[in-house]
């Protein structure tokens, strides 16, 4: 083993995870291969399959990673007492943020490339608590579904560029404040 590429890593499978999620980042879910992460990790190409039997068992871990930080971001949008439009609409702009930062990310994490999500447990039960942590925020389960539903389908439509809202040419940094102006205005006409 070369000293640049050692057997013997501290903390390996976070060094693993956050490999992938750069490459997820900067190249795309096609380019992601145990190998090309074992390089960007600094270890050899055998050394990922010490924690993860296949490319698909690091990529769950990694969607895992990202549904708990984005539940994190939602639980912290809905902690100020507000009206329950009012706090959907900051769920909405937390969600969105997110979406902008982890656009590789979120794809992963609610998008096909992960056909075999019973075959992991702790993926199914982040992605519910996702669900379960807007409901809880708004009150009532049944609308906290509509509510995510509705965000992450806005999220999507952005990201994939069938809709624009100003990101083609102000950049997306842009997005969470207009889709604020967006879901305030859906709240506002459900309550009305």
């Amino acid at each position: 083993m070369s000293p640049d590429r050692p057997y013997h890593h501290g903390d390996l499978a976070p060094s693993l995870r956050q490999a992938a999620r750069e490459i997820l980042e900067e190249e795309g879910l096609a380019a992601l291969s145990l190998r090309l992460v074992a390089r960007r990790a600094g270890v050899s190409h055998a050394a990922p399959y010490r924690h993860y039997a296949s490319r698909e068992a690091l990529l769950a871990d990694v969607a895992v990673e990202g549904l708990a930080e984005l539940r994190g971001e939602i639980a912290q949008a809905a902690a100020v007492p507000a009206e329950r439009g009012e706090t959907i609409v900051r769920i909405g702009s937390a969600y969105m943020r997110f979406a902008v930062r982890h656009a590789g990310l979120l794809r992963l994490m609610f998008g096909s490339q992960l056909p075999n999500r019973t075959a992991f447990p702790g993926l199914t039960e982040a992605t519910a608590a996702i669900g379960e942590e807007i409901g809880r925020a708004i009150g009532d389960s049944a609308a906290g579904l509509a509510a995510w539903a509705t965000i992450h389908g806005l999220a999507m439509l952005i990201l994939e560029n069938v809709i624009d809202l100003g990101q083609t040419q102000a950049g997306m940094d842009v997005v969470p404040s207009r889709a604020e102006i967006i879901l305030r205005g859906l709240t506002e006409a459900l309550s009305a």
